[in-house]
């Protein structure tokens, strides 16, 4: 054996430190698997949409801040193994939008076609092309949830809801609901961790905003000022932030000529640009999303105490740039964060924090996030977080199945209905509101301790359809050794009574669910 290859001999040192260094090795185990904190829990509960397995495992293995910074890092997000198959099956994810765009308007006109004297044929024309709309909606909703429970980086898909709602479209308003998915995965998504000013342009340039607010309208001569006033009051600086009516118009003025390439002749939605839009001098286009000149108002405008010359796509760009800029945008941004994650009125200094965090990051969101979720304060108990219907379903999915795929996701659909909180269903721009008192009332108790039971049962056709499922219909095991190891510690005596009366595993897995410790963050 040549010399260089040769082992070289263990020193009488390493031999000596061989027993010690398994010994530690063997802490390291034991301290792995040991029980987590109070606090610890807390954090957690907070940081995802609820507690599974994989979840704990990791957080052991890596420790608060290296765990944190590992779902801040963000990077590709691919679909979750379990339950690829079943979102790709989905025409509304593996369609591409213009296409899906080319389609629906051949069924609605197919619909349209039929002789307006069989009055049966045109009725059943009609209700089959609703059904269609309804059904791509639905899909739109189920790609969202089946994201949220199955998603392994859990703060991230915290933030992709949060987004969601926060730059809330309403999905069966005219054909914004042909672009929901694409606006959670090709807008959202790849900007909910990033800078805010990219998120913001993003959801600006989304067929799905333009439709929405109605900024597709906004054409010079003929402005539209929905989506301008929107985009300060909801999206960006707040209601009180000092801008006037004036910076509303002159933003309206800005955004004239942004809007959706025109879903009609050939070669216009199906990704090829007709003659059109080839080359045309200023022309802006990304995806459907286009900027045309012709349409621009290219007076010089004044904006938010700001000289705006007339040039076109860059006015958008550069007004986007002074929003974004203000102090009352940090603050407002950081305050939504504190007010979802921490409590319905998060601590001064915090959002202090956070808000000083995102001027000196230009508006990094992950960075804000950091300082937020090492504070002290996101389990200091200023208020629990009582869970909106989104995150008292994905938690109490991730909890009594952890991590089990399942094979139809329209139970999921059908109990967010009914909880009042339907995906892309907020007919308002201010998208559901996040606070305790909102969702807390009675009714809404009646419906939860319904889909509690639902789920606790087992009979609730999430396995429809898997004949290799051979305990379809059976109650899932909620009292398992997740369950000791996290929320059973700190329950309730109230809740601890409740549990011990039950009389069979389907009551106990309702109680819990509908318990107050479980929909308490």
């Amino acid at each position: 054996m040549p010399a260089r290859n040769r082992p070289k001999p263990r020193s009488r040192r390493a031999l000596l430190l061989a027993p010690l260094l398994g010994l530690a090795l063997a802490g390291v185990a034991q301290a792995a698997s040991a029980p987590l904190s109070a606090d610890d829990i807390a954090w957690l509960r907070r940081d995802s949409f609820g507690l599974d397995s994989a979840t704990i495992e990791r957080y052991r293995e890596l420790g608060r801040t290296r765990f944190l910074d590992e779902q801040l890092a963000g990077g590709d997000d691919p679909l979750p193994p379990a339950v690829a198959p079943l979102i790709n099956s989905y025409e509304v994810f593996n369609t591409a939008p213009a296409q899906l765009v080319a389609e629906y308007r051949d069924d609605q006109q197919k619909a349209k076609n039929v002789d307006a004297t069989d009055t049966g044929a045109k009725d059943n024309a009609k209700k089959d092309f609703q059904k269609y709309r309804r059904e791509l909606y639905k899909q739109s909703m189920e790609v969202e949830l089946l994201r949220a429970i199955y998603g392994g980086n859990q703060l991230k898909e915290q933030m992709v809801w949060f987004w969601l709602n926060h730059f809330s479209v309403y999905a069966p308003k005219g054909g914004v609901g042909l672009f929901t998915t694409d606006y959670e995965e090709s807008v959202i998504r790849p900007h909910a961790l990033g800078k805010f000013k990219d998120l913001v342009m993003a959801t600006l340039e989304s067929p799905a905003m333009q439709l929405y607010l109605d900024n597709a309208k906004n054409v010079r001569g003929k402005t539209n000022e929905n989506y301008a006033r929107e985009l300060m009051e909801l999206h960006t600086l707040g209601v009180n932030a000092g801008y006037t009516q004036q910076d509303v118009q002159q933003l309206a003025l800005i955004l004239t000529g942004a809007g959706v390439v025109p879903q009609r002749g050939a070669g216009m939605v199906n990704g090829v640009d007709g003659g059109f839009f080839r080359q045309r001098p200023g022309i802006v286009r990304d995806g459907l999303f286009v900027f045309t000149p012709g349409k621009h108002d290219f007076s010089e405008k004044a904006f938010l105490g700001h000289r705006i010359p007339g040039s076109g796509f860059g006015e958008i760009e550069q007004a986007v740039d002074l929003i974004v800029q203000q102090p009352a945008c940090a603050k407002f941004i950081s305050r939504q964060l504190a007010q979802y994650f921490v409590a319905d009125n998060p601590p001064p200094q915090l959002v202090d924090a956070m808000a000083a965090t995102f001027q000196r990051t230009d508006g990094d969101i992950a960075a804000v996030l950091r300082t937020m979720f090492l504070s002290s304060d996101i389990t200091a108990g200023h208020g629990q977080k009582f869970k909106d219907p989104t995150q008292f379903l994905v938690s109490a999915m991730r909890l009594s199945y952890d991590g089990k795929p399942i094979s139809n996701a329209d139970p999921l659909v059908n109990w967010l209905n009914q909880m009042a909180e339907p995906v892309y269903g907020h007919i308002t721009p201010d998208g559901w509101p996040t606070d305790n008192a909102s969702w807390s009332s009675s009714g809404q108790m009646a419906k939860r301790f319904d889909v509690a039971r639902a789920i606790g049962s087992g009979r609730n056709r999430l396995f429809a359809g898997n004949d290799s499922d051979g305990v379809r219909g059976q109650p899932p095991l909620l009292n398992s050794a997740l369950f000791q190891q996290t929320l059973q510690p700190g329950l309730s005596a109230s809740t601890r009574d409740a549990l011990a009366k039950a009389n069979s595993p389907v009551e106990w897995n309702t109680f819990l669910l509908s318990s107050p410790d479980f929909n308490y963050r």
